[in-house]
């Protein structure tokens, strides 16, 4: 499995849709729901971003924009609207009683029928595990895509679908918003260039491509430099430079780093033993991956696995 689909195999949109929202000036929403990642696809109309840390992002029509959580944010049909009388909602599909299955929303309505209001799509998802952490720690605090305007009017009829509350209608905004996800950060790696995280350069390089799906196909086999390169069909000093440069440290490195995320994902996932997980990211025993797991992690497996059962949610919250 190539990195970016293992790392959002543990993040998916689920039941978190306000499927079709539709705003009248003065506005502004709230994002209370401490998501690891939100994503809104403006159909019609605009606002600005309200980050905590002052950034200020313009959206308009066709823009998708994807903030990384968990501290809550407002979207505003402008920011001067802050210090104004406006009309308050709140997005929190992830608390105790939510309100995102009902026909209305806080407030905001469903319907389709005012072209001049502005319309989105929101998705907030729900992350399990560790593996969306290497992920987020690859993202900016807000990203924006502009979508075309085939995409747009596609997404506002399944939205307009999904509000009607058919049969079927939340699952299919929930894999809808899965799609969109996945799309949304291909093309903004793709434009990112040297911005964008060295696994994701890496898998575009002709050279490295071949060795990366090898070993992310088969993580658990005693790869060395020489047979990495040997996937690719070149020599190893040509491999190991061309890796250091482009991905910025050594293919046993990255080896190493990929192996013990992979563990710290099943320790927090499953109930394998150590011995287990051990053979399973490519470890001969459990003492090396252990040693090895506690110098990268700071925690031993066994230290590790009870401090990610302690939060209550299976997973350590990134920093």
């Amino acid at each position: 499995m190539d990195p970016l689909s293992s790392l959002l195999s543990g993040i998916r949109a689920e039941g978190s849709v306000v499927s079709h929202a539709v705003l009248t000036v003065p506005w502004i929403i709230r994002f209370s729901d401490a998501a690891p990642l939100t994503m809104i696809s403006v159909l019609r109309g605009g606002g600005t971003l309200l980050l905590p840390d002052g950034t200020e992002r313009v959206v308009g029509e066709g823009d998708t924009a994807i903030v990384r959580g968990p501290v809550p944010f407002h979207l505003a049909d402008h920011p001067a609207t802050v210090n104004s009388p406006h009309t308050a909602y709140e997005i929190a599909c992830f608390t105790a009683n939510e309100e995102c299955t009902a026909q209305e929303l806080g407030g905001i309505r469903w319907d389709t029928g005012s072209k001049e209001a502005t319309a989105l799509i929101v998705g907030a998802y729900r992350a399990s595990g560790h593996r969306h952490e290497r992920l987020l720690r690859a993202l900016p605090s807000v990203l924006v895509v502009k979508e075309d305007a085939e995409v747009c009017a596609w997404l506002e009829t399944a939205a307009a679908d999904a509000a009607q509350r058919s049969a079927g209608s939340q699952a299919l905004m929930d894999r809808l918003l899965d799609w969109a996800l996945v799309c949304t950060l291909r093309t903004w790696f793709d434009k990112a260039g040297t911005d964008a995280p060295s696994w994701y350069r890496g898998l575009a390089d002709p050279v490295l491509a071949p060795a990366l799906q090898a070993f992310h196909d088969r993580p658990a086999q005693a790869w060395t430099v020489a047979s990495l390169a040997a996937q690719s069909g070149v020599s190893r000093a040509l491999f190991a430079k061309r890796f250091t440069q482009l991905m910025g440290r050594p293919p046993v490195a990255y080896l190493t780093e990929c192996r013990l995320d992979e563990a710290a994902a099943l320790l927090t996932e499953t109930n394998l033993g150590i011995a287990q997980i051990a053979r399973s990211v490519g470890y001969a025993d459990a003492f090396g991956f252990s040693a090895a797991f506690k110098r990268h992690k700071g925690l031993s497996p066994s230290m590790f696995r009870a401090a990610a059962a302690s939060t209550g949610t299976g997973s350590l919250q990134p920093g």
